[in-house]
């Protein structure tokens, strides 16, 4: 419920100031009178989706990182401790493309997957740009397949036991399976538009049709490539001074 307004690669450093005014108004309504500490969560904060798809993993995150900051300073706030979970590069742009898939026309996957395979940036500069530009006194950043549950991450970032905290009882973040989204993009690429109560009822109505029909998938050479960078950028993450990796 966050709702971050952020700059995109196309804005430029003379835009930072109206972005860091709509942060820090987003940020005044969820600060209360005493002094205690605030947990922010959004994902988008790095940068979107959508640019994984022309081969750039957050080319805006130092310019939305600094609206962010102007934000965090407008309210007198420090950062405490900055969790960041990461995952592996096929995961990440296959699981982006299928979510952007959901309510937007896309391009056949195979028609981007070299050019995500050959994508500029990674993991290790965008660690680097989060400690340059937030500066904050702790940075943990957890492999995906360790991150556990919802408790187990808030344990991670305050320093409690898991089960000072409640599982939520709702998943809300349900993923279409491959024959929900083959029937959305025909209803994209035939120009209609959904709204969101739509295509959810699209995605709930193919929910038990969970078969792969390779909707999203990257040639064995493109995964190997893929994963022989995470892999490398795992080996970097973990050397970085002021970082703790959780592999």
């Amino acid at each position: 419920m966050l709702h971050l307004r952020l700059p995109k690669p196309r804005h430029s450093k003379e835009d930072l100031p109206e972005f860091t005014a709509k942060v820090t108004k987003t940020l005044m309504r969820h600060v209360t009178g005493d002094s205690g500490g605030l947990i922010l969560s959004d994902e988008n904060v790095l940068g979107l989706i959508v640019h994984f798809f022309s081969g750039r993993l957050y080319p805006a995150r130092r310019k939305r990182l600094l609206a962010f900051r102007g934000g965090l300073e407008a309210i007198e706030a420090e950062v405490a401790h900055i969790l960041l979970v990461i995952r592996s590069y096929e995961e990440l742009f296959v699981s982006g493309y299928r979510k952007h898939a959901e309510d937007n026309s896309v391009e056949p996957f195979e028609a981007i997957a070299q050019t995500m395979t050959d994508f500029s940036g990674g993991w290790p500069d965008t660690i680097k740009a989060v400690q340059n530009v937030l500066k904050p006194a702790a940075i943990t950043v957890i492999e995906y397949g360790a991150r556990g549950e919802s408790s187990a991450l808030l344990a991670r970032l305050l320093g409690a036991e898991p089960e000072a905290y409640v599982e939520p009882e709702e998943d809300l973040n349900v993923s279409a399976t491959d024959a929900a989204l083959e029937h959305l993009q025909g209803i994209y690429q035939a120009g209609t538009e959904l709204e969101r109560e739509a295509w959810q009822a699209v995605i709930a109505q193919y929910a038990d049709q969970a078969e792969d029909r390779g909707f999203a998938r990257f040639s064995a050479a493109q995964s190997e490539a893929l994963a022989a960078r995470y892999a490398q950028d795992l080996e970097e993450i973990g050397a970085m001074e002021g970082v703790t990796l959780i592999p």
